[in-house]
């Protein structure tokens, strides 16, 4: 006997038609026909959002390292050519200077010395002009050389910007190719998402807030004033939205959440994830406190806050405002202190 309960079949032409609709039933079901079970929840499109998040997240913060590469290189760029032309207006000067000099030791010299002697009316004066000649010869050699150095060391100059110019732009490019990355799989990630029932895209995020880790409880204090400062910036950005590449105050990414909350607190932190790992010193994540920052992924391509009581503030992902999450919502790497 099977194991659901069936009513008795009645007699005649209708335990005829049941007899038959049990054979049609077997029969179905021996060919794979059966009415299918309710489908599960589309876990495949899930795991896919969150992968092309995680790309996009990888590749926002390589586009953070070259964009920040290129605000260097821009600095640098500034003050070399500063610092080149003022070596410029040097070479002028010199030149301008030696120039005169020139015209003076024409004017003055042009006479053999014993031919000078022997028309001058006062041979004293001829003989101070001579000392003067003399040494206006010697300044004149010094000048050369400084001349000659300082020319080398303008052309030192203008092929070190040009070096310089050239990282630049291959730092440029670096960060359009990765900012061309994140807005594919940016798009991607949305297209899977909207394509989620409401209700998986609601399972879909509970997912990823649903970890506990038990840490500190809420009494604990920040590890230091700038910690505690810095803390309280992150709160003050709690709903803003997530924009990839920013650092505030509108708008932020992971890091620049991070990196904007320490500014205001006096410190200057890196701007990607991965720099922001080694701005201080590790900490057992038993032993966080509130203002340590938290890695995420073996490659720490995610960083949040930790705020206390089991949880982190971060700038999670495009959709979705700077907020608290747990601290265990994915693999910790590790933690640093400020």
């Amino acid at each position: 006997m099977g194991s659901h309960r069936r009513t008795a079949p009645s007699s005649g032409p209708d335990r005829s038609a049941v007899v038959a609709l049990g054979l049609l039933s077997a029969a179905a079901t021996a060919l794979g026909a059966a009415p299918a079970a309710a489908a599960p929840p589309d876990d495949t499109r899930a795991a896919d959002v969150d992968r092309l998040y995680e790309e996009a997240e990888r590749a926002t913060e390589a586009y953070n390292a070259a964009d920040e590469r290129a605000d260097g290189l821009r600095r640098q760029i500034s003050a070399a050519q500063d610092g080149i032309a003022r070596k410029q207006q040097r070479v002028n000067a010199m030149r301008e200077s030696l120039g005169s000099l020139a015209g003076a030791q024409y004017r003055s010299g042009g006479l053999e010395p014993a031919l000078a002697l022997l028309l001058s009316d006062d041979p004293e004066d001829y003989l101070a002009k001579a000392s003067v000649l003399d040494r206006i010869t010697v300044h004149q050699v010094g000048e050369l050389r400084k001349l000659r150095s300082a020319l080398r060391s303008l052309a030192q100059d203008r092929v070190e910007a040009a070096g310089k110019f050239g990282a630049l732009d291959r730092s440029r490019k670096a960060a359009a190719a990765h900012k061309r990355t994140v807005e594919s799989k940016l798009a991607e990630a949305r297209r899977l998402l909207d394509s989620l029932p409401a209700g998986e895209r609601a399972a879909w995020d509970r997912a990823g807030r649903s970890a506990r880790t038990d840490l500190t409880g809420p009494g604990a204090a920040a590890a230091s004033g700038r910690a505690a400062a810095a803390v309280a910036a992150a709160r003050s950005a709690l709903g803003k939205p997530y924009v990839w590449g920013a650092n505030g105050p509108s708008g932020f990414d992971c890091s620049g959440l991070t990196q904007w909350s320490y500014a205001q607190a006096g410190v200057a932190l890196p701007r990607t994830s991965q720099a922001q790992r080694y701005a201080g010193r590790q900490v057992p994540l038993s032993e966080a406190r509130p203002g340590d920052l938290v890695l995420y992924r073996s490659d720490a391509s995610h960083v949040g806050m930790y705020a206390g009581n089991g949880q982190v503030i971060h700038a999670p992902y495009p959709g979705a405002p700077v907020r608290y999450d747990p601290v265990g919502m994915m693999p910790v790497s590790s933690v640093t202190r400020v």
